[in-house]
């Protein structure tokens, strides 16, 4: 039996499901053109996280498509915002949080999966620790 699905993958579906009921509400000028658009990149993104969490060995480059796939939707979002393609305000609000959140949480996965700080941890084991000294010590050695 499979494993449950991470956070990522559910925070996904949460978001796709809450805008298939702000697209229902949409008024007929912007259900069709621009709420078809919408829901395409919200089902894209959940895709996109399921196929990260499932496929191991390609999971970094589809980390990396998801990021790309939820700036999309996010920038969707603001152009909904703009055309007031929602019913109110507070339902904008809402999407663009749930998609903010999301965006975060793959970011934080990104860098998991792809660490470029300092001291990284694969670099650090196998590296030879520096060893730092006071000038004290440096000048007895010189002497």
């Amino acid at each position: 039996m499979a494993s449950a699905a991470p956070a990522i993958v559910k925070q996904a579906e949460t978001l796709l499901v809450e805008i298939e009921r702000a697209v229902h509400r949409f008024s007929r000028s912007h259900k069709y053109p621009y709420g078809m658009e919408l829901r395409a990149l919200a089902m894209k993104v959940a895709k996109l996280a399921h196929r990260a969490w499932r496929d191991r060995a390609h999971q970094m480059m589809w980390i990396e498509k998801l990021n790309w796939a939820i700036d999309d939707l996010k920038l969707s979002l603001q152009l909904g915002c703009k055309v007031r393609a929602f019913q109110s305000f507070a339902v904008f609000e809402e999407l663009a949080r749930l998609a903010a959140d999301l965006g975060r949480q793959i970011g934080g996965w990104h860098r998991k999966q792809h660490p470029k700080s300092q001291n990284d941890r694969r670099t650090a084991l196998d590296q030879r620790a520096q060893t730092l000294s006071s000038r004290a010590a440096s000048a007895e050695a010189r002497s």
